[in-house]
Protein backbone atom coordinates (compact mmCIF):
# COMPACT_ATOMS: atom_id res chain seq x y z
CA UNK A 1 0.00 0.00 0.00
CA UNK A 2 1.39 3.42 -0.91
CA UNK A 3 0.74 6.74 0.78
CA UNK A 4 -2.02 7.74 -1.63
CA UNK A 5 -3.98 4.55 -1.01
CA UNK A 6 -3.56 4.92 2.76
CA UNK A 7 -4.93 8.46 2.38
CA UNK A 8 -8.00 7.41 0.41
CA UNK A 9 -8.72 4.50 2.77
CA UNK A 10 -8.44 6.87 5.74
CA UNK A 11 -10.81 9.40 4.17
CA UNK A 12 -13.40 6.65 3.65
CA UNK A 13 -12.93 5.39 7.22
CA UNK A 14 -13.41 8.95 8.47
CA UNK A 15 -16.75 9.36 6.69
CA UNK A 16 -15.67 11.13 3.50
CA UNK A 17 -17.72 9.68 0.65
CA UNK A 18 -17.33 12.41 -1.99
CA UNK A 19 -14.33 14.13 -3.53
CA UNK A 20 -14.56 17.04 -5.97
CA UNK A 21 -11.38 16.99 -8.00
CA UNK A 22 -9.24 18.76 -10.56
CA UNK A 23 -6.03 16.71 -10.39
CA UNK A 24 -2.62 17.17 -12.01
CA UNK A 25 0.62 15.22 -12.23
CA UNK A 26 1.41 15.34 -8.51
CA UNK A 27 -2.01 13.83 -7.69
CA UNK A 28 -1.89 10.87 -10.09
CA UNK A 29 -1.28 8.30 -7.36
CA UNK A 30 -4.42 9.55 -5.55
CA UNK A 31 -6.34 9.13 -8.83
CA UNK A 32 -4.95 5.60 -9.24
CA UNK A 33 -5.91 4.71 -5.66
CA UNK A 34 -9.57 5.34 -6.52
CA UNK A 35 -9.49 2.13 -8.57
CA UNK A 36 -8.47 0.03 -5.57
CA UNK A 37 -10.54 1.66 -2.81
CA UNK A 38 -14.34 1.51 -2.70
CA UNK A 39 -16.53 4.05 -0.96
CA UNK A 40 -15.59 7.43 -2.37
CA UNK A 41 -17.29 9.13 -5.31
CA UNK A 42 -15.01 11.42 -7.29
CA UNK A 43 -16.57 14.28 -9.27
CA UNK A 44 -14.39 15.98 -11.87
CA UNK A 45 -14.51 19.76 -12.13
CA UNK A 46 -12.90 21.62 -15.04
CA UNK A 47 -11.87 24.56 -12.85
CA UNK A 48 -10.78 24.61 -9.22
CA UNK A 49 -13.35 27.28 -8.31
CA UNK A 50 -16.03 24.77 -9.33
CA UNK A 51 -14.38 22.10 -7.17
CA UNK A 52 -14.23 24.23 -4.02
CA UNK A 53 -17.69 25.75 -4.53
CA UNK A 54 -19.20 22.30 -4.99
CA UNK A 55 -17.58 21.12 -1.75
CA UNK A 56 -19.20 24.10 -0.03
CA UNK A 57 -22.62 23.22 -1.45
CA UNK A 58 -22.23 19.59 -0.40
CA UNK A 59 -21.34 20.66 3.14
CA UNK A 60 -24.19 23.14 3.49
CA UNK A 61 -26.74 20.48 2.58
CA UNK A 62 -25.32 17.55 4.56
CA UNK A 63 -23.41 19.23 7.39
CA UNK A 64 -20.52 16.86 6.53
CA UNK A 65 -17.28 17.54 4.67
CA UNK A 66 -16.43 16.49 1.16
CA UNK A 67 -12.83 16.39 0.04
CA UNK A 68 -11.30 18.45 -2.75
CA UNK A 69 -8.31 17.36 -4.81
CA UNK A 70 -6.30 20.30 -6.13
CA UNK A 71 -3.06 20.59 -8.11
CA UNK A 72 -0.22 22.38 -6.32
CA UNK A 73 -0.32 26.05 -5.30
CA UNK A 74 -1.82 27.43 -8.51
CA UNK A 75 -4.67 24.91 -8.35
CA UNK A 76 -5.41 25.86 -4.77
CA UNK A 77 -5.16 29.55 -5.65
CA UNK A 78 -7.73 29.10 -8.43
CA UNK A 79 -10.14 27.74 -5.80
CA UNK A 80 -9.58 30.38 -3.12
CA UNK A 81 -12.59 32.60 -3.89
CA UNK A 82 -15.10 29.85 -3.20
CA UNK A 83 -13.05 28.61 -0.24
CA UNK A 84 -13.47 32.14 1.12
CA UNK A 85 -17.24 31.72 0.78
CA UNK A 86 -17.06 28.28 2.41
CA UNK A 87 -15.07 29.68 5.32
CA UNK A 88 -17.61 32.44 5.84
CA UNK A 89 -20.37 29.81 5.74
CA UNK A 90 -18.56 27.64 8.32
CA UNK A 91 -18.68 24.79 5.83
CA UNK A 92 -16.53 21.75 6.64
CA UNK A 93 -14.15 21.03 3.75
CA UNK A 94 -11.04 18.83 3.50
CA UNK A 95 -8.60 20.05 0.83
CA UNK A 96 -6.02 17.59 -0.47
CA UNK A 97 -3.40 19.63 -2.33
CA UNK A 98 -0.57 17.93 -4.16
CA UNK A 99 2.95 19.30 -4.11
CA UNK A 100 6.31 18.53 -5.65
CA UNK A 101 8.24 15.57 -4.27
CA UNK A 102 10.20 16.56 -1.17
CA UNK A 103 13.56 16.05 -2.86
CA UNK A 104 12.47 17.88 -6.04
CA UNK A 105 11.54 21.17 -4.37
CA UNK A 106 15.21 22.22 -4.01
CA UNK A 107 15.40 22.76 -7.79
CA UNK A 108 12.65 25.41 -7.78
CA UNK A 109 10.60 23.86 -10.63
CA UNK A 110 8.16 26.09 -12.55
CA UNK A 111 5.09 25.18 -10.48
CA UNK A 112 6.81 25.54 -7.11
CA UNK A 113 4.98 27.88 -4.73
CA UNK A 114 4.16 28.50 -1.10
CA UNK A 115 1.18 26.15 -0.94
CA UNK A 116 0.75 26.58 2.81
CA UNK A 117 0.87 30.36 2.36
CA UNK A 118 -1.98 30.18 -0.13
CA UNK A 119 -3.97 27.90 2.19
CA UNK A 120 -3.69 29.76 5.50
CA UNK A 121 -6.08 32.69 4.85
CA UNK A 122 -8.98 30.28 4.21
CA UNK A 123 -7.97 27.31 6.38
CA UNK A 124 -8.30 26.72 10.11
CA UNK A 125 -5.88 23.77 9.84
CA UNK A 126 -2.92 23.40 7.47
CA UNK A 127 -0.45 20.51 7.50
CA UNK A 128 2.08 19.00 5.08
CA UNK A 129 2.73 15.26 5.12
CA UNK A 130 6.49 14.82 4.80
CA UNK A 131 6.55 11.03 5.14
CA UNK A 132 4.33 8.31 3.66
CA UNK A 133 4.22 6.82 7.16
CA UNK A 134 2.28 9.84 8.49
CA UNK A 135 -0.08 10.45 5.56
CA UNK A 136 -2.93 8.36 6.98
CA UNK A 137 -2.71 9.89 10.46
CA UNK A 138 -2.51 13.38 8.96
CA UNK A 139 -5.60 12.69 6.85
CA UNK A 140 -7.57 11.54 9.90
CA UNK A 141 -6.58 14.74 11.70
CA UNK A 142 -7.61 16.82 8.68
CA UNK A 143 -11.11 15.34 8.72
CA UNK A 144 -11.34 15.82 12.49
CA UNK A 145 -10.33 19.47 12.10
CA UNK A 146 -12.85 20.09 9.32
CA UNK A 147 -15.69 18.60 11.37
CA UNK A 148 -14.94 20.63 14.50
CA UNK A 149 -17.94 22.83 15.30
CA UNK A 150 -19.24 24.87 13.62
CA UNK A 151 -17.33 23.50 10.60
CA UNK A 152 -14.08 24.72 9.11
CA UNK A 153 -11.61 24.20 6.28
CA UNK A 154 -8.66 21.83 6.68
CA UNK A 155 -5.90 21.69 4.06
CA UNK A 156 -3.55 18.71 3.80
CA UNK A 157 -0.54 19.18 1.51
CA UNK A 158 0.69 15.94 -0.04
CA UNK A 159 4.17 15.90 -1.68
CA UNK A 160 4.21 13.48 -4.60
CA UNK A 161 6.80 11.10 -3.14
CA UNK A 162 4.78 10.62 0.07
CA UNK A 163 1.93 9.49 -2.19
CA UNK A 164 3.92 6.88 -4.15
CA UNK A 165 6.20 5.50 -1.41
CA UNK A 166 5.13 2.59 0.78
CA UNK A 167 2.85 3.28 3.75
CA UNK A 168 1.74 1.13 6.68
CA UNK A 169 -2.03 1.37 6.25
CA UNK A 170 -5.10 3.45 6.89
CA UNK A 171 -5.74 5.37 10.11
CA UNK A 172 -8.97 5.05 12.11
CA UNK A 173 -11.58 7.78 12.34
CA UNK A 174 -10.88 10.29 15.12
CA UNK A 175 -13.49 11.66 17.55
CA UNK A 176 -15.44 14.69 16.33
CA UNK A 177 -15.46 17.83 18.43
CA UNK A 178 -19.14 18.64 18.08
CA UNK A 179 -21.00 21.68 19.36
CA UNK A 180 -20.32 22.63 22.98
CA UNK A 181 -23.15 23.11 25.44
CA UNK A 182 -24.12 26.66 26.29
CA UNK A 183 -23.82 27.79 29.87
CA UNK A 184 -26.83 28.12 32.12
CA UNK A 185 -25.69 31.66 32.92
CA UNK A 186 -25.98 32.67 29.26
CA UNK A 187 -29.51 31.27 29.07
CA UNK A 188 -30.53 33.01 32.29
CA UNK A 189 -29.01 36.32 31.19
CA UNK A 190 -30.91 36.29 27.89
CA UNK A 191 -34.15 35.12 29.52
CA UNK A 192 -33.89 38.02 31.95
CA UNK A 193 -33.34 40.49 29.10
CA UNK A 194 -36.35 39.21 27.17
CA UNK A 195 -38.43 39.38 30.34
CA UNK A 196 -37.72 43.08 30.77
CA UNK A 197 -39.84 43.93 27.75
CA UNK A 198 -38.69 46.42 25.16
CA UNK A 199 -37.90 45.77 21.54
CA UNK A 200 -35.79 42.64 21.10
CA UNK A 201 -34.61 40.36 18.33
CA UNK A 202 -32.79 37.04 18.00
CA UNK A 203 -30.24 36.88 15.16
CA UNK A 204 -29.54 33.25 14.18
CA UNK A 205 -27.13 31.32 12.01
CA UNK A 206 -26.09 27.72 11.37
CA UNK A 207 -28.36 24.85 12.44
CA UNK A 208 -30.62 27.33 14.22
CA UNK A 209 -31.99 28.27 10.78
CA UNK A 210 -33.09 24.73 9.94
CA UNK A 211 -36.56 23.44 10.87
CA UNK A 212 -35.73 22.15 14.39
CA UNK A 213 -33.94 25.34 15.39
CA UNK A 214 -36.65 27.58 13.99
CA UNK A 215 -39.23 25.57 15.91
CA UNK A 216 -37.49 26.47 19.18
CA UNK A 217 -37.05 30.09 18.12
CA UNK A 218 -40.75 30.26 17.25
CA UNK A 219 -41.62 29.11 20.75
CA UNK A 220 -39.58 32.00 22.16
CA UNK A 221 -41.17 34.51 19.80
CA UNK A 222 -44.65 33.32 20.79
CA UNK A 223 -43.85 33.79 24.47
CA UNK A 224 -41.93 37.08 24.35
CA UNK A 225 -42.81 38.85 21.11
CA UNK A 226 -39.18 38.99 20.07
CA UNK A 227 -38.33 39.26 16.38
CA UNK A 228 -36.54 36.40 14.62
CA UNK A 229 -33.78 37.44 12.20
CA UNK A 230 -31.12 35.97 9.94
CA UNK A 231 -28.18 37.53 8.16
CA UNK A 232 -28.57 38.84 4.61
CA UNK A 233 -26.45 35.94 3.40
CA UNK A 234 -27.00 33.27 6.05
CA UNK A 235 -25.44 30.02 4.73
CA UNK A 236 -28.68 27.98 4.79
CA UNK A 237 -32.23 28.98 5.64
CA UNK A 238 -35.20 26.61 5.67
CA UNK A 239 -38.34 28.40 4.50
CA UNK A 240 -41.83 27.86 3.20
CA UNK A 241 -44.98 26.02 4.22
CA UNK A 242 -45.10 25.00 7.90
CA UNK A 243 -41.76 26.60 8.80
CA UNK A 244 -41.42 29.35 11.43
CA UNK A 245 -40.77 32.55 9.43
CA UNK A 246 -37.64 34.65 9.83
CA UNK A 247 -36.93 38.22 8.77
CA UNK A 248 -33.83 38.62 6.62
CA UNK A 249 -31.63 41.63 7.40
CA UNK A 250 -31.43 43.98 4.37
CA UNK A 251 -28.27 44.47 2.34
CA UNK A 252 -27.57 48.20 2.37
CA UNK A 253 -26.32 49.92 5.54
CA UNK A 254 -29.00 52.60 5.78
CA UNK A 255 -31.67 49.93 5.30
CA UNK A 256 -30.19 47.89 8.15
CA UNK A 257 -30.12 50.95 10.41
CA UNK A 258 -33.82 51.58 9.77
CA UNK A 259 -34.67 47.87 10.03
CA UNK A 260 -33.06 47.56 13.48
CA UNK A 261 -33.48 51.15 14.65
CA UNK A 262 -35.90 50.50 17.54
CA UNK A 263 -34.09 47.54 19.11
CA UNK A 264 -33.24 47.63 22.80
CA UNK A 265 -31.45 44.26 22.71
CA UNK A 266 -30.29 41.75 20.14
CA UNK A 267 -29.53 38.11 21.01
CA UNK A 268 -26.91 36.33 18.92
CA UNK A 269 -27.14 32.61 18.20
CA UNK A 270 -24.05 31.58 16.26
CA UNK A 271 -24.04 34.99 14.57
CA UNK A 272 -22.13 38.27 14.69
CA UNK A 273 -23.63 41.76 15.10
CA UNK A 274 -24.83 43.11 11.74
CA UNK A 275 -22.53 45.51 9.91
CA UNK A 276 -22.49 47.11 6.47
CA UNK A 277 -21.11 44.99 3.65
CA UNK A 278 -18.86 47.87 2.54
CA UNK A 279 -17.88 51.30 3.80
CA UNK A 280 -19.53 54.21 2.01
CA UNK A 281 -18.89 57.94 2.30
CA UNK A 282 -21.27 59.37 4.88
CA UNK A 283 -22.94 56.04 5.67
CA UNK A 284 -22.59 53.91 8.82
CA UNK A 285 -20.55 50.73 9.17
CA UNK A 286 -21.96 49.66 12.55
CA UNK A 287 -25.70 49.26 12.07
CA UNK A 288 -27.12 48.72 15.58
CA UNK A 289 -28.72 51.66 17.39
CA UNK A 290 -26.76 53.18 20.30
CA UNK A 291 -29.20 51.89 22.91
CA UNK A 292 -29.09 48.28 21.70
CA UNK A 293 -27.57 45.74 24.10
CA UNK A 294 -25.77 42.81 22.44
CA UNK A 295 -26.23 39.44 24.17
CA UNK A 296 -24.60 36.14 23.17
CA UNK A 297 -26.79 33.12 23.76
CA UNK A 298 -24.63 30.72 21.73
CA UNK A 299 -21.21 31.24 20.16
CA UNK A 300 -20.64 29.71 16.70
CA UNK A 301 -18.98 26.61 18.21
CA UNK A 302 -21.85 26.05 20.62
CA UNK A 303 -25.13 24.22 20.02
CA UNK A 304 -27.58 26.82 18.81
CA UNK A 305 -30.62 24.55 18.62
CA UNK A 306 -30.12 23.27 22.17
CA UNK A 307 -29.54 26.82 23.38
CA UNK A 308 -32.81 28.00 21.84
CA UNK A 309 -34.67 25.06 23.39
CA UNK A 310 -33.24 25.89 26.82
CA UNK A 311 -34.18 29.54 26.41
CA UNK A 312 -37.70 28.62 25.30
CA UNK A 313 -38.15 26.58 28.48
CA UNK A 314 -36.67 29.37 30.59
CA UNK A 315 -39.21 31.94 29.34
CA UNK A 316 -42.15 29.55 29.75
CA UNK A 317 -42.80 29.18 26.03
CA UNK A 318 -45.53 26.90 24.64
CA UNK A 319 -44.59 23.33 23.80
CA UNK A 320 -44.58 24.04 20.06
CA UNK A 321 -44.41 27.12 17.90
CA UNK A 322 -47.75 28.64 16.97
CA UNK A 323 -46.72 31.06 14.24
CA UNK A 324 -45.80 29.25 11.03
CA UNK A 325 -45.70 30.12 7.37
CA UNK A 326 -48.94 29.24 5.60
CA UNK A 327 -48.66 28.00 2.04
CA UNK A 328 -49.48 30.84 -0.34
CA UNK A 329 -48.23 30.27 -3.86
CA UNK A 330 -47.89 33.42 -5.97
CA UNK A 331 -50.26 33.68 -8.88
CA UNK A 332 -48.71 33.23 -12.29
CA UNK A 333 -48.26 36.53 -14.12
CA UNK A 334 -50.66 37.01 -17.03
CA UNK A 335 -49.53 36.81 -20.64
CA UNK A 336 -48.09 40.15 -21.65
CA UNK A 337 -46.88 41.02 -18.14
CA UNK A 338 -43.49 42.69 -17.84
CA UNK A 339 -40.57 40.30 -18.09
CA UNK A 340 -38.36 41.11 -15.14
CA UNK A 341 -37.03 39.72 -11.87
CA UNK A 342 -40.38 40.26 -10.14
CA UNK A 343 -42.47 38.23 -12.59
CA UNK A 344 -39.74 35.59 -12.94
CA UNK A 345 -39.77 35.31 -9.14
CA UNK A 346 -43.52 34.72 -9.22
CA UNK A 347 -43.09 31.82 -11.65
CA UNK A 348 -40.27 30.27 -9.63
CA UNK A 349 -42.24 30.63 -6.40
CA UNK A 350 -45.33 29.08 -7.99
CA UNK A 351 -43.64 25.96 -9.37
CA UNK A 352 -40.84 25.37 -6.85
CA UNK A 353 -41.44 21.82 -5.56
CA UNK A 354 -41.43 20.50 -2.00
CA UNK A 355 -37.91 19.81 -0.75
CA UNK A 356 -36.17 21.94 -3.36
CA UNK A 357 -32.81 23.61 -2.79
CA UNK A 358 -32.13 27.12 -4.11
CA UNK A 359 -28.53 28.12 -4.84
CA UNK A 360 -28.67 31.90 -5.09
CA UNK A 361 -25.98 34.02 -6.75
CA UNK A 362 -28.32 36.42 -8.49
CA UNK A 363 -27.33 39.73 -6.85
CA UNK A 364 -29.87 42.39 -7.89
CA UNK A 365 -32.29 39.77 -9.25
CA UNK A 366 -32.39 37.65 -6.10
CA UNK A 367 -34.55 39.85 -3.92
CA UNK A 368 -37.77 39.63 -5.94
CA UNK A 369 -37.35 35.88 -6.42
CA UNK A 370 -36.85 35.29 -2.71
CA UNK A 371 -39.81 37.51 -1.83
CA UNK A 372 -42.07 35.53 -4.16
CA UNK A 373 -41.03 32.12 -2.81
CA UNK A 374 -40.99 32.81 0.95
CA UNK A 375 -44.45 31.27 1.46
CA UNK A 376 -44.03 28.54 -1.13
CA UNK A 377 -43.49 24.85 -0.60
CA UNK A 378 -40.90 23.98 2.01
CA UNK A 379 -37.34 24.34 0.67
CA UNK A 380 -33.76 25.35 1.52
CA UNK A 381 -32.24 28.64 0.43
CA UNK A 382 -28.43 29.00 0.12
CA UNK A 383 -27.30 32.55 -0.73
CA UNK A 384 -23.92 34.10 -1.54
CA UNK A 385 -22.32 33.75 1.87
CA UNK A 386 -18.94 35.47 1.79
CA UNK A 387 -19.92 37.74 -1.09
CA UNK A 388 -17.45 36.39 -3.66
CA UNK A 389 -19.49 35.98 -6.84
CA UNK A 390 -19.19 32.86 -8.94
CA UNK A 391 -20.60 30.63 -6.22
CA UNK A 392 -24.06 29.86 -7.61
CA UNK A 393 -23.35 27.16 -10.21
CA UNK A 394 -20.72 25.22 -8.20
CA UNK A 395 -22.84 25.41 -5.04
CA UNK A 396 -25.78 23.95 -6.98
CA UNK A 397 -23.57 21.15 -8.28
CA UNK A 398 -22.48 20.21 -4.76
CA UNK A 399 -26.03 20.40 -3.46
CA UNK A 400 -27.27 18.08 -6.22
CA UNK A 401 -24.53 15.54 -5.46
CA UNK A 402 -25.40 15.74 -1.75
CA UNK A 403 -29.18 15.43 -2.24
CA UNK A 404 -29.92 13.62 -5.52
CA UNK A 405 -33.59 13.30 -4.56
CA UNK A 406 -34.05 17.09 -4.43
CA UNK A 407 -34.74 19.49 -7.27
CA UNK A 408 -31.99 22.12 -7.22
CA UNK A 409 -32.65 25.56 -8.69
CA UNK A 410 -29.68 27.81 -9.34
CA UNK A 411 -30.37 31.53 -9.62
CA UNK A 412 -27.46 33.44 -11.10
CA UNK A 413 -26.64 36.50 -13.15
CA UNK A 414 -24.83 36.61 -16.44
CA UNK A 415 -21.94 38.38 -14.73
CA UNK A 416 -21.54 36.14 -11.69
CA UNK A 417 -22.26 32.99 -13.68
CA UNK A 418 -19.34 33.60 -16.03
CA UNK A 419 -16.88 33.12 -13.17
CA UNK A 420 -17.59 29.38 -13.04
CA UNK A 421 -19.61 28.24 -16.09
CA UNK A 422 -17.55 25.02 -16.18
CA UNK A 423 -19.88 23.70 -13.47
CA UNK A 424 -22.45 23.08 -16.20
CA UNK A 425 -20.20 20.43 -17.74
CA UNK A 426 -19.93 18.62 -14.40
CA UNK A 427 -23.72 18.80 -13.97
CA UNK A 428 -24.19 17.16 -17.35
CA UNK A 429 -21.57 14.51 -16.69
CA UNK A 430 -23.08 13.61 -13.31
CA UNK A 431 -26.68 13.94 -14.58
CA UNK A 432 -27.50 16.37 -11.76
CA UNK A 433 -31.11 17.50 -11.35
CA UNK A 434 -30.29 21.21 -11.49
CA UNK A 435 -32.30 23.91 -13.23
CA UNK A 436 -30.24 27.06 -13.73
CA UNK A 437 -31.96 30.39 -14.33
CA UNK A 438 -29.59 33.02 -15.72
CA UNK A 439 -30.84 36.58 -15.32
CA UNK A 440 -29.26 37.95 -18.50
CA UNK A 441 -29.42 41.70 -17.96
CA UNK A 442 -26.15 42.19 -19.89
CA UNK A 443 -24.62 44.14 -17.04
CA UNK A 444 -22.88 44.01 -13.68
CA UNK A 445 -26.05 45.70 -12.44
CA UNK A 446 -25.11 45.61 -8.76
CA UNK A 447 -21.97 47.60 -9.58
CA UNK A 448 -24.02 50.20 -11.41
CA UNK A 449 -25.86 50.64 -8.11
CA UNK A 450 -22.63 50.71 -6.11
CA UNK A 451 -21.06 53.29 -8.42
CA UNK A 452 -23.61 55.84 -7.28
CA UNK A 453 -23.46 54.76 -3.65
CA UNK A 454 -19.74 55.45 -3.35
CA UNK A 455 -20.31 58.98 -4.61
CA UNK A 456 -19.50 58.78 -8.33
CA UNK A 457 -21.87 61.16 -10.10
CA UNK A 458 -22.40 61.28 -13.84
CA UNK A 459 -19.99 58.48 -14.78
CA UNK A 460 -18.52 58.71 -18.26
CA UNK A 461 -18.70 56.23 -21.10
CA UNK A 462 -15.47 54.45 -20.17
CA UNK A 463 -16.67 53.90 -16.59
CA UNK A 464 -20.04 52.64 -17.82
CA UNK A 465 -18.34 50.34 -20.30
CA UNK A 466 -16.45 48.61 -17.47
CA UNK A 467 -19.82 47.52 -16.01
CA UNK A 468 -21.43 46.44 -19.28
CA UNK A 469 -21.60 42.83 -20.49
CA UNK A 470 -22.44 43.77 -24.08
CA UNK A 471 -20.25 43.86 -27.16
CA UNK A 472 -20.49 40.92 -27.41
CA UNK A 473 -23.57 39.55 -25.64
CA UNK A 474 -23.00 36.20 -23.92
CA UNK A 475 -25.05 33.34 -25.38
CA UNK A 476 -25.81 31.34 -22.25
CA UNK A 477 -28.14 28.83 -23.92
CA UNK A 478 -25.55 28.02 -26.58
CA UNK A 479 -22.81 27.81 -23.94
CA UNK A 480 -24.85 25.38 -21.86
CA UNK A 481 -25.72 23.18 -24.83
CA UNK A 482 -22.04 22.98 -25.76
CA UNK A 483 -21.43 21.40 -22.34
CA UNK A 484 -24.27 18.88 -22.57
CA UNK A 485 -26.99 20.80 -20.69
CA UNK A 486 -30.42 21.21 -22.29
CA UNK A 487 -30.99 24.93 -22.63
CA UNK A 488 -33.36 27.55 -23.99
CA UNK A 489 -33.83 31.29 -24.18
CA UNK A 490 -36.85 33.08 -22.75
CA UNK A 491 -37.74 36.51 -24.14
CA UNK A 492 -41.11 36.91 -22.40
CA UNK A 493 -42.78 35.86 -19.19
CA UNK A 494 -45.01 33.49 -21.17
CA UNK A 495 -41.98 31.70 -22.62
CA UNK A 496 -40.28 31.57 -19.23
CA UNK A 497 -43.37 30.16 -17.51
CA UNK A 498 -43.63 27.34 -20.04
CA UNK A 499 -39.92 26.53 -19.88
CA UNK A 500 -39.63 26.63 -16.08
CA UNK A 501 -42.76 24.51 -15.55
CA UNK A 502 -41.30 21.88 -17.89
CA UNK A 503 -37.95 21.99 -16.08
CA UNK A 504 -39.61 21.40 -12.71
CA UNK A 505 -41.46 18.38 -14.13
CA UNK A 506 -38.43 16.86 -15.86
CA UNK A 507 -35.29 15.53 -14.11
CA UNK A 508 -31.79 16.36 -15.24
CA UNK A 509 -29.67 19.43 -15.88
CA UNK A 510 -31.46 22.33 -17.58
CA UNK A 511 -30.67 26.01 -18.18
CA UNK A 512 -33.02 28.89 -18.99
CA UNK A 513 -31.49 32.15 -20.18
CA UNK A 514 -33.95 34.84 -19.16
CA UNK A 515 -33.07 37.75 -21.43
CA UNK A 516 -34.25 40.78 -19.47
CA UNK A 517 -31.64 43.33 -20.53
Amino acid sequence: MNGAESLVRTLVASGIDTCFANPGTSEMHFVAALDSVEGIRCVLGLFEGVVTGAADGYARVTGRPAATLLHLGPGLANGLANLHNARRASSPVVNIVGDHATYHAQYDPPLASDVAGFARPVSAWVEASLSPLTVAADAARAVQAARAAPGQIATLILPADTAWLDAEGAAPCLPVNGPSAVSGDAVARVANALGRGGKTAILMRGDALRFAGLEQAGRIADATGTRLLCDTFAPVLERGDGVVPVERIPYFAEQIVEFLGDLDAIVLVGAKPPTAFFAYPGKPSWCLPPQCEVLNLAQPHEGGVAALAALADAVGAPASAQSRTTLLLPELPPAGAKFNAHTIGQVIGHFLPEGAIISDDGATSSGPTMAASHAGRRHLHMPLTGGSIGQGLPLALGAAIAAPEAKVVCITGDGSGMYTPQALWSMAREKCDVTTVVFANRSYRILNVELGRVGVENPGERAKDMLSLRNPDIGWAALARSMGVEASEAHSITEFTEQFAKAMATPGPRLIEAIIG
